[in-house]
């Protein structure tokens, strides 16, 4: 039989792949999904679903390394790294370590912003105009200190935020608690990011897929692509399920991009940081937003259907184990803050590989070397806030459409 022939091969099913899918398809391009596995099962499944243009500071801050340092042989700290010998993470770290300064701090949060403040406005559109049924509300995020020492970093780092058109709303304890009846007693403080939102990540990739089907994109759940290769005129994948061939071919792989990027003789230097969460039924008493428990860096997310624990990060490699002394890391966290912290019936536990770059920021635009491959990849922990305007992004760069935003900071080829 011949092989299908198609205009754009898109490997990987998350949010990021489907996201592109999309906005190409709406660009008048046809598409292919592959995926390994089930549409959405990575990370895009277990995160806390917030869409945050709050988290446009970067992970390499000043003082990061010190801290990492103080938690680095305890197992259940927010952030943790498994001793083991790997020369590629150590010399990510390294890369990493040299970007904890206020200069890079700003290029990456200046980057970011753009991103992410994009994104927020594409996914209310995308909500509404595609009818997506992901309990998205437009709530905004509230970080919750018990630490007034913490809460004050926190309150002079909202002031640099305004200058990325970030805005916040800055409360005392005591105000708080009053507004906020879900709490212990012991805030020292809060902010509000009122520009944020939330949705349930499951139900917006299942949605993703259902739209993309709808307006004629092909996804096949379980086909492994094993090969890609140029062919006359495009690419040619070989796949569990056969031979696809097409135009152009999406990298969208996640943590799992550096492998296969690696045949093809391209660097993503990503590392797969490990996230858990635990999924409840609701408890009764529920915060009224969306809220980063931050002295224990715990996210607590609510929908309708139901109350997820989430966040830590841990660098293991690929190793799926679920661990019990992290993820009671979440339970211990939220009982310290809030009156219910946990849900009457556990209905997931569940861990997951951000993909995480150095400087972080994702990888966006054509792979070095190959005219008909294209990267979108490396998200870190904002796949699901970053996946409306990467896939708009995406297409306007494939299609020769002026983006946005400036696209240059995401190129793949600064890490060539």
């Amino acid at each position: 039989m011949k092989s299908p022939h198609d205009d754009v091969l898109i490997i990987g099913g998350g949010a990021i792949g489907l996201a592109t899918g999309l906005a190409l398809l709406e660009a008048g391009r046809s598409v292919r999904i592959l995926d390994a596995a089930a549409v959405g099962s990575g990370a895009s499944h277990g995160n806390c679903g917030t869409i945050t243009p709050s988290h446009a500071p970067p992970l390499a801050a000043p003082g990061v390394v010190a801290q990492a340092l103080r938690w680095m042989f305890t197992p259940d700290a927010p952030l943790y790294l498994k001793p083991r010998v790997d020369p590629a993470l150590w010399h990510w770290l390294l890369r990493f370590a040299a970007r904890c300064n206020v200069r890079d701090w700003r290029a990456s949060t200046h980057a970011r912003s753009a991103l992410l403040n994009d994104a927020r406005t594409l996914l209310a559109d995308w909500v509404q105009r595609y009818g997506l049924a992901c309990e998205f509300e437009e709530e905004g995020l509230d970080y919750v200190f018990r630490d007034p020492r913490r809460f004050q970093h926190y309150v002079d780092e909202a002031a640099v935020l305004a200058e990325f058109g970030i805005a916040t709303q800055v409360f005392d304890g005591t105000t708080y608690e009053r507004e906020e009846p879900a709490m212990l007693p012991g805030v020292a403080g809060a902010i509000r990011f009122p520009g944020d939102a939330r949705l349930r990540p499951d139900r917006y990739v299942a949605e993703l897929a259902r739209v993309v089907r709808e307006r004629g994109g092909r996804i096949e759940a379980h086909c492994r692509v094993e090969r890609l290769e140029r062919a006359a005129g495009g690419v040619r994948l070989t796949t569990s399920q056969g031979t696809r061939e097409g135009r152009d071919a999406v990298i969208a792989l996640g943590a799992w991009t550096p492998a296969f990027a690696r045949t093809l003789g391209v660097r993503a230097p990503i590392q797969p940081g490990k996230g858990y969460s635990i999924t409840y039924s609701r408890p009764s008493r529920v915060p009224r937003h969306p809220m980063l428990l931050k002295d224990r860096s715990v996210c607590v997310t609510v929908w309708e259907s139901g109350y997820r624990l989430g966040s830590t990060m841990e660098f293991s490699g690929h190793d799926d184990t679920l661990n019990a002394m992290r993820l009671a890391a979440l339970e211990r966290g939220a009982r310290e803050f809030l009156r219910e912290p946990v849900g009457p019936e556990v209905q997931e536990r569940w861990c997951g590989w951000r993909p995480m770059t150095w400087d972080d920021l994702p990888l966006l635009g054509r792979a070095p070397g190959h005219e008909h491959v294209w990267i979108a990849a490396g998200h870190g922990m904002l796949g699901i806030s970053m996946s409306s305007s990467t896939g708009q992004l995406m297409a306007d760069l494939m299609t020769g459409r002026t983006p946005a935003f400036d696209p240059s900071p995401y190129r793949p080829e600064r890490f060539a």
